[in-house]
């Protein structure tokens, strides 16, 4: 259960971190930004932790994010580099 229901927490977030996003080069804000904008994607469990201010259901929400990406990049390197070794084998024949 959310403490706070009817309000939009990871934009209270994204407020709370605009000096930071601000402080940093263009493309690094719009990074910053965007990876924020991608925790709408977890809002429903950051409310759910139920903390006035959920810094870290927010930083647990990114990790998760950054945890997903890697699993999905895992295999698709471990192929890109089979086939970069099935292609040497090749041309060494």
């Amino acid at each position: 259960m959310s403490l706070f229901p009817d309000k939009d927490t990871v934009g209270r977030l994204k407020e709370a971190w605009r000096g930071y996003a601000d402080a940093l080069r263009q493309e690094d804000r719009e990074a910053f930004l965007t990876m924020i904008e991608k925790c709408y994607a977890h809002a429903a469990a950051i409310n759910a932790k139920g903390e006035p201010f959920p810094n870290e259901a927010l930083l647990v929400s990114l990790v998760f994010s950054q945890y997903q990406m890697i699993n999905w990049l895992v295999p698709k390197i471990a192929e890109l580099s089979k086939q970069i070794q099935d292609l040497k084998t090749q041309n060494h024949q």
